[in-house]
């Protein structure tokens, strides 16, 4: 099977191709990355002499480019996305761009020239919106709460209209917060992390009460794998973890994993439009793909404690620009 993976270079793309070259030995993978903010050609490094595999760099809003890829694959799965909440709200423009407009880039090259080719849009829970109780199913309707929310909103509706209109063989999947090795150090769990390994004071917005489900990406990586092989045209796929807690407590489970101090802990100003809680319920992939978490949350916490421990050379090129700001949206 020949697949394109888009946006491969960042942290969830570059974990799912390894995982599709490594499950998969019949699969070819094409990435096509723009090497944009978050990419990193470091997270694939182990994988640029494997035949299997094949990088091209560009923009998937480049039709010219998509169309000499698109027309010989078997199936797409767009990870191609700018995801940093923070930045949305200092930079609502280029969101637009890259996860609206880029959706619907994709989706024109496959109408016009492969409209056989299988499409997995990879979304997010945080289209749904803040839930106090309960969680969300893939039947409750969008409320979305920040300009990255509302980006990926517009695109999965996109993706949900060419399914219907013209007939294309797509299906969404929507996820919990992903943590894991080659997370970019911008997001709350690597910043934390290497915060605390450096001694620095760990900014948590707000009064650390924001809750959140977190899903370790290798069982995202599987949950995507299961939806392209056997998830049904048009139809939404949760996934989600169950390990459901606020950020203050997700920081104190670090600190006490690297035998740091909660003193470092520091209270910063919360961002606008914070949602509180975000759940989904996941039971549809569940029951019918056969799909759950394949490793606890503590086993899963500690591998990536220990991975961002031993790749210091991985995360220092990036650590000084991305982890200093306590509000990003505030910075020009």
């Amino acid at each position: 099977m020949k697949i394109i993976i888009t946006g491969g270079l960042g942290f969830i793309g570059s974990n799912l191709i390894r995982h599709m070259i490594t499950q998969h030995p019949d699969y070819a993978v094409t990435n096509i990355d723009k090497m944009g903010i978050g990419a990193n050609p470091a997270n694939l490094r182990d994988l640029e002499k494997e035949k299997r595999y094949t990088f091209k760099q560009g923009d998937i809003r480049d039709q010219k480019l998509l169309y000499t890829i698109i027309k010989e694959a078997d199936a797409v799965i767009n990870l191609a996305a700018e995801t940093h909440v923070d930045r949305s709200i200092a930079n609502p423009e280029a969101f637009v761009q890259n996860n609206t407009l880029g959706t619907f880039s994709l989706l024109e090259s496959i109408r016009k020239h492969n409209k056989q080719a299988r499409l997995v849009q990879v979304s997010t829970d945080e289209v749904y919106g803040e839930i106090s109780t309960g969680s969300f199913t893939e039947k409750d309707a969008l409320n979305p709460s920040n300009p990255y929310s509302a980006s990926k909103t517009a695109a999965d509706s996109f993706v949900q209209a060419y399914c219907r209109t013209y007939n294309l063989n797509a299906s969404i999947t929507r996820c919990t917060n992903n943590f894991g090795p080659y997370q970019f150090p911008e997001k709350l769990m690597p910043k934390t992390i290497i915060r605390a390994m450096k001694n620095l004071k760990i900014p948590i917005y707000g009064m650390g009460k924001n809750i959140r489900d977190w899903l370790f990406v290798r069982d995202h990586c599987r949950a995507i794998d299961a939806v392209l092989a056997k998830g049904k045209q048009g139809e939404i796929y949760n996934v989600s973890s169950g390990n459901e807690m606020t950020n203050i407590e997700l920081v104190k489970r670090i600190l006490a994993l690297l035998g740091k101090s909660e003193d470092l802990i520091t209270l910063v100003e919360d961002r606008p439009g914070h949602d509180l809680r975000y759940s989904l319920d996941s039971s549809a992939i569940r029951q019918k793909l056969q799909w759950k978490p394949k490793f606890t949350f503590k086993e899963s916490l500690e591998a990536t404690v220990n991975w961002y421990r031993d790749n210091k050379e991985w995360w220092k090129p990036l650590a000084d620009k991305e982890i200093l700001s306590p509000t990003p949206w505030k910075q020009k």
